[in-house]
């Protein structure tokens, strides 16, 4: 199982919370889709925002993240973390699958990546969760940690072999569910 979260936005207290979920689901990495340290000049300040503090907490899981660029993050912010975080983007297999990881600003749901029939778009970006197929594929937004927008709940993702999952994050309940078919 991988859990997937997105745009922490520097708030420390919604990492902790991540954190503390991803310990629950039992996954074997954290894949972070960007905009980790760094609120960006169109939000606004998150209330618990230290992005040192973040940078501290997920370096002691180093080895465990799968990160990539959001577009809030710079090589300012690679200096202060300890796992790779400027990939524009990262592919995993996912049983037969291929999961194409980015945050969403370049490639996403409006701006495809090469995919076979059956792979999964997994990014962020937009802050609105999503899991479902799109035709010949499935894609997967976990939603944001952070700053949720459209009146859902702060939210994290979860792949396996079968399924996509959107979880609300400050308790266990599911949101969204796509069996992969």
């Amino acid at each position: 199982m991988l859990f997937i979260c997105s745009d922490i936005h520097g708030d420390y207290q919604a990492l902790q919370l991540t954190l503390a979920a991803f310990k629950r689901s039992g996954a074997s990495h954290l894949v972070c889709l960007g905009d980790v340290l760094n609120h960006g000049p169109r939000n606004p300040v998150p209330q618990h925002y230290a992005p040192l503090k973040v940078a501290e907490a997920l370096n002691q899981m180093a080895g465990r993240i799968i990160a990539v660029r959001g577009n809030c993050d710079s090589e300012v912010d690679q200096a202060l973390c300890q796992f790779p975080l400027l990939a524009e983007y990262n592919q995993l297999l996912i049983g037969k699958r291929k999961a194409f990881l980015c945050h969403g600003h370049n490639y996403g749901p409006n701006q495809l990546p090469p995919l076979a029939e059956g792979d999964i778009l997994v990014s962020g970006h937009s802050h609105i969760p999503q899991a479902e197929r799109q035709g010949p594929h499935f894609q997967l937004n976990p939603g944001s940690v952070s700053m949720p927008r459209q009146d859902w709940p702060a939210s994290y993702g979860l792949i396996t072999e079968q399924q996509l999952q959107v979880c609300r994050l400050e308790q266990p309940e599911i949101l969204l569910c796509c069996q992969l078919d």
